[in-house]
């Protein structure tokens, strides 16, 4: 039982952190009752899951914070961008990677407003040369078979959609236009912005065991990149429908930034959240 606890609060606080502060989420417990399959289940997976569901509320107009295993998102936003990495402490490669970054000090008043300025418009005047595309190297994918799964990732009653085509530049190729994605069949999104709730088929719990077929070839789906960030022909004009090009407002008083080729185009890094 003392274990049990100890595991509760820990991944309470740190895999699947939520918004009460002094709360934590009783679905936890589902998977701590029995220590003998810990090890069975994909807690990266379900971190993951329930991190996309929290970025997906934290963009609704209603919402004001954001919650999830954010150390996993920093660390991610450090390693992709290094316009906005802090200091870094030599560390042996068997250590995790994110204990290697120096947490910045969290400036406070006026100085967090002009420093909030300031990324967004370091963001809006981002390259494809400001990207890390493979910070792991050009094989992890052959270390971590299951980075190239498709399909919906779970963890409880949260599941969101996994598909490593929409950010194949991270493996070291060149990024196409991906294919539509599984969708849930039904989704209840309340005006208050607090939640939302996706509804998905049983079929897709299976999906996750079914790794031969659910595991995207690289090979037949695009070609190695001779520039990290090349991409097929008509994958900008595809990007640039389904998103949004500029975080600054235009009526903001930024200055707009300079124009760019089309190979130096890296608007996609806000899809490298789908990682």
């Amino acid at each position: 039982m003392e274990v049990q606890c100890y595991l509760f609060v820990l991944l309470g606080s740190t895999l699947f952190v939520d918004k009460s502060r002094d709360r934590l989420r009783p679905a936890i417990n589902l998977f701590l009752k029995d220590h003998r399959r810990l090890t069975d289940y994909a807690w990266g997976a379900g971190a993951l899951a329930y991190l996309y569901r929290q970025l997906g509320v934290a963009t609704r107009a209603g919402s004001k914070s954001l919650c999830g295993c954010l150390t996993l998102l920093q660390a991610w936003i450090y390693e992709y961008f290094p316009l906005f990495r802090p200091s870094q402490l030599p560390q042996s490669p068997d250590a995790p990677r994110a204990s290697s970054w120096i947490s910045p000090r969290l400036p406070g008043g006026d100085e967090a407003r002009q420093r909030l300025a300031r990324y967004r418009q370091l963001l809006d005047e981002l390259s494809a040369d400001d990207v890390t595309w493979t910070p792991y190297g050009r094989d992890g994918h052959t270390d971590i078979p299951r980075s190239l799964y498709t399909g919906p990732i779970r963890f409880s009653d949260i599941a969101e959609g996994y598909d490593p085509a929409r950010c194949l530049r991270q493996f070291g190729y060149r990024q196409i236009i991906p294919c539509a994605m599984t969708v849930p069949h039904d989704q209840y999104r309340p005006a208050s912005g607090s939640s939302y709730i996706v509804y998905w088929d049983s079929w897709v719990n299976q999906l996750w065991d079914n790794v031969a077929a659910r595991r995207l070839d690289l090979n037949f789906a695009s070609r190695p990149c001779e520039h990290p960030s090349e991409t097929v022909e008509e994958y900008v004009d595809w990007f640039l429908t389904r998103s949004h090009p500029r975080i600054t407002h235009p009526t903001d008083g930024v200055p707009q930034p300079r124009p760019l080729l089309v190979h130096q185009v890296s608007y996609d890094f806000l899809l490298l959240f789908q990682i």
